[in-house]
């Protein structure tokens, strides 16, 4: 019961203080995928040149990411835009048969989509882009100040004189990082799969935009669930416009979901549990859970802390039972 207690308080704890934990969750997850290059790097250069380096290559591949993202945003919203007036008529159908059926659309969109509120929506865009700024810059000096100290912390935890502890964290976090390098590895050849087979499938039945649908897909499948979700209703609402037949409309959406379904409900969790000796019902769990806390940071997080705290929990006697309770034979 105590134990329970403690959990509970930790997880209020966490939700919170999340403007606290989840930019140093974030740093400690890109300073194990970013450490194997900085060693490699200040072995044969300064050690501040080889920090600048590796900051480098990590903005970078952040940008990369980002300008994907951008670029199929941008793509979209300029065929929306072209596309506007078959859209309407779409909507205007739409519409008129939802009235037949007795559902009235206009009275809702007055209701829920009028000025004040597309102003609200607006202002809450902006304060939430705002805050993803804020917060990835305080994850980058994390990182900064991470990469530079963790020969010293490494020094600290072998030299440990009050019990076990030392040992534990510096065999753990070893561990724990080439377990997160893997689950990365993973995660994103199933992502680069999603992504190519979403683009093949858009290809062949003469679905608009394929290679911007590829690479949505790609990119919303390291947020297990929630993105995925999005990767397939934005298409299938396209395919509405584009074929104007339930029946096509509704096979392009069962075709997506299988696709998503295969990918990421059955061979992401077997792969990743695999490779990490991780079982796939607690891969499940902590997304939805750190989604709770955190929202969309804590659904890519969820699963690398899961790890850390498994692995952790391994190099312990006392602890261990977790990890063989929640453990998968590799």
């Amino acid at each position: 019961m105590l134990g329970v207690c403690a959990a509970i308080l930790i997880a209020g704890a966490l939700s919170i203080a999340e403007s606290v934990f989840a930019p140093l969750a974030f740093a400690l997850f890109i300073i194990a995928m970013a450490w194997p290059l900085q060693r490699r790097l200040q072995a044969k250069l300064p050690r501040l040149l080889a920090l600048a380096v590796t900051m480098a290559a990590t903005m970078l591949v952040v940008i990369i990411f980002a300008a994907l993202v951008a670029w199929a945003a941008g793509r979209v919203g300029r065929f929306v835009i072209s596309d506007a007036a078959r859209l309407q008529e779409l909507y205007g159908s739409l519409t008129a048969w939802l009235d037949g059926h007795g559902i009235t659309v206009a009275g809702l969109w007055e209701n829920y989509f009028n000025v004040d509120q597309l102003i609200r929506l607006v202002q809450q865009v902006s304060a939430r882009l705002n805050t993803a700024i804020s917060f990835l810059v305080i994850v980058f000096i994390y990182v900064l100040l991470g990469l530079l100290e963790v020969d010293e912390t490494s020094a600290k935890l072998r030299t440990w004189r009050h019990g076990q502890l030392g040992k534990v964290l510096l065999a753990g976090g070893e561990k724990t990082a080439i377990k997160l390098r893997r689950y990365m590895l993973v995660r994103t050849l199933m992502s680069v799969m999603t992504g190519f087979l979403i683009w093949a499938f858009a290809l062949l039945t003469g679905l608009p935009l394929a290679a911007e649908w590829g690479v949505t897909a790609f990119a919303l499948n390291f947020i297990p669930f929630i993105g995925p979700l999005i990767a397939t209703v934005f298409p299938t609402i396209f395919a509405m416009a584009q074929f104007q037949s339930w029946q096509m409309v509704l096979f392009v959406f069962i075709c997506l979901n299988v696709i998503q379904f295969v990918v990421g409900s059955y061979l992401e969790p077997r792969f990743v549990g695999n490779a990490l000796s991780i079982s796939p019902f607690l891969v499940l769990f902590a997304v939805f859970f750190w989604t709770y806390l955190w929202g969309l940071a804590g659904a890519f997080i969820g699963v690398p802390i899961a790890i850390a705290i498994l692995t952790i929990c391994a190099e312990h006697p006392s602890t261990r039972w977790i990890a063989d309770l929640f453990g998968e034979p590799s």
